[in-house]
């Protein structure tokens, strides 16, 4: 009997201690549980909205120790240094002070970043071009750092334009900056957009409700019925090893991780919005069918909106966007892309796909001004399928681990031997095509027809919708991989 209480009491505190093997992520049985037990009393103190913030800003905090162990103290930091910058940058008059003071916000946040992301990664260059032997530190990289810095950032940042007031106190600011469902992968919120919401908490309606349900279940689809399964089952595989497979084999593996990469991110984004919509907040829509897109331009129109609008406010604008000839908006494009890569991940690869994506949108820049807009189906259809394939050729040296790798899965692709006949791969990987297909179709269902969706959802009586997020539990639990797998953009 008391070893029983004894391994309860283990398995129980197992709940407070953070686990490097087992970060805490949306799609896990803890997390529900945990989610559940802190909506409850959420809800209880919704008359107390002080008492609520500060309840909201403890949880988050756990939540964050729960992905990044005792590195929850740098988000801390964070937050205490931007919030005395930006009163003091609000108080202050003088220019100069002024932008001493945006210097020291600028330079603690990018310093802090760098010293977690980029420190090794400097290490490596050094010894790679002096020949030098400096040990590496192997720095642990807190999760979602980029994102939280950037929020920060772009707080300073607003204030000193004069574009935004201070948030009235500390935990306010606190609960901005750390507010959990959208704290360690986006979607990147604007001080703006979202303090505002604290003071003129907006009520939950049948509406709401009905699309926070719809947007959770769908998040939690994508991102463990396709992304996880295509991910274990088939993509890492062909990925590590593609002189192992056919050359057809390849070509399914790169639109695999196109699949992959979206269903992961956009069903992290779909739960984060809806989770802060069930707290009582709106959150940008971070995807809009990027896939669908006829040029890069308008793929980051659709892809990551949050971090590719904060790079065009906070970068291309301020680097003189293309206010100061055609010549100059070529290099800022690229620029602005070679960071926003950089950003991603501190590897040249990452380099690399963002040189990609700079290129293409500085010669589409280029294009433009020549060519005449047009409406013609076909011209649609062949600037779909190119762009759709510069995306997936890009994606290979985001997911591949080395230059190399990604160079023997091209070579692969465009030389390897097609040993196997289409019919074969399809017997072979029945379910991968499936969940291929379902992947894009559900990627090309109209948005107006979502929209109906969740208002026909809304009008659904509760019981009926407790069944169907029910049953998307049940099915997610049925497919899920063993072990919960992180989602993609934790490691950015």
């Amino acid at each position: 009997m008391r070893l029983i209480e004894q391994l309860d009491i283990h398995k129980l505190s197992e709940i407070f201690v953070y686990d490097p093997k087992a970060p805490l992520v949306f799609s896990s049985g803890l997390f529900l549980l945990l989610f559940l037990a802190f909506f409850g009393v959420y809800i209880l103190t919704q008359k107390a909205q002080r008492l609520q913030i500060v309840y909201t800003v403890l949880f988050s905090l756990f939540f964050y120790y729960k992905s990044s162990g005792f590195y929850f103290w740098v988000l801390i930091v964070s937050t205490l240094i931007d919030y005395q910058i930006g009163n003091a940058l609000f108080k202050e008059l003088r220019p100069i002070r002024r932008k001493l003071l945006l210097v020291v916000s600028l330079v603690s946040n990018l310093g802090i970043l760098a010293y977690f992301k980029y420190t090794d990664f400097g290490i490596r260059n050094i010894n790679l071009i002096a020949g030098t032997e400096i040990p590496e530190l192997n720095i642990f990289l807190p999760v979602g750092i980029s994102f939280y810095t950037f929020q920060t950032l772009s707080y300073s940042i607003d204030i000193y334009r004069r574009q935004l007031t201070p948030a009235k106190n500390i935990m306010d600011f606190a609960f901005f900056v750390s507010f959990f469902p959208q704290l360690v992968a986006g979607p990147i919120v604007r001080a703006a957009d979202f303090i505002p919401q604290i003071y003129d908490r907006l009520q939950l309606t049948r509406k709401d409700l009905g699309k926070a349900f719809v947007l959770i279940c769908g998040g939690l689809f994508k991102k463990v019925v396709i992304s996880d399964y295509l991910s274990v089952n088939f993509v890492d595989r062909v990925f590590d090893n593609p002189l192992l497979y056919s050359s057809v084999e390849n070509w399914m593996g790169m639109y695999g991780y196109t699949a992959q990469i979206y269903c992961d991110f956009s069903g992290y984004s779909d739960i984060a919005i809806g989770l802060s919509l069930l707290l009582g907040f709106r959150l940008p829509d971070n995807f809009n069918s990027p896939y669908q897109s006829l040029s890069l331009t308008e793929f980051w129109r659709r892809w990551h909106i949050s971090l590719s609008t904060w790079l065009r406010d906070y970068l291309y604008i301020p680097l003189g966007g293309n206010r100061k000839g055609k010549t100059r908006t070529y290099i800022n494009l690229l620029l602005t892309m070679l960071i926003g890569g950089l950003w991603h991940g501190a590897n040249w690869k990452f380099v690399v796909w963002g040189a990609i994506h700079g290129s293409v949108l500085a010669v589409e820049k280029l294009i433009s001004v020549r060519l005449p807009k047009s409406n013609n189906p076909l011209r649609k259809f062949f600037g779909w399928v190119i762009t759709f394939h510069i995306v997936c050729f890009a994606w290979i040296f985001f997911r591949a681990d080395s230059f190399a790798m990604a160079d023997t899965m091209l070579k692969q692709m465009f030389s390897g031997t097609p040993t196997i006949r289409l019919y074969e791969i399809y017997q072979g990987y029945k379910t991968i095509v499936g969940l291929l297909l379902l992947a894009f179709a559900l990627h090309f269902i109209p948005q107006s027809w979502v929209q109906r969706f969740m208002d026909f959802f809304a009008k659904w009586p509760l019981v009926l919708q407790a069944l169907y997020v029910s049953a998307t539990i049940w099915l997610v639990i049925q497919v899920a991989q063993a072990g919960v797998q992180p989602f993609i953009y934790f490691q950015f």
